[in-house]
């Protein structure tokens, strides 16, 4: 059974910077992509970021690319994201995802999910 559980939310202020983890179990990840989707108050799911785990390729919704980057521990099976120059528009939960072969900005091609870690941003 896949898991995955994500830590390192919290709140902090607009130009912050945050690294939220990804522990993933429960299989081996070798053809899988892992990622993060947020979703804020009244807003639908959006995707962030994505790894696939054996190509070290990465992916970034425009929103976020220069500002957060995504990468990933083989040893220690976790993806990180770190997130520099924070904006409170940053301010949402945020979920841990993976599947094999997914469509990569759409949140119904993810089979698994963590529990999600808020990241609140103040300005």
């Amino acid at each position: 059974q896949v898991q995955l559980v994500e830590s390192g939310g919290g709140l902090v202020q607009a130009g912050d910077s945050l690294r939220l983890s990804c522990a993933a179990s429960g299989r081996t990840f070798s053809n899988y992509a892992i990622g993060w989707f947020r979703q804020a108050a009244g807003k639908e799911r959006e995707f962030v970021a994505a790894i696939i785990w054996n190509t070290f390729s990465t992916y970034y919704a425009d929103s976020v690319k220069g500002r957060f980057t995504i990468s990933r521990d083989n040893a220690k099976n976790t993806v990180y994201l770190r997130m520099n120059s924070l904006k409170p528009e940053d301010t949402a939960i945020y979920y841990c995802v993976a599947n094999a072969a997914p469509s990569l900005a759409l949140p119904r091609t993810y089979d698994y999910w963590g529990q999600g870690t808020q990241v609140t941003v103040s300005s």
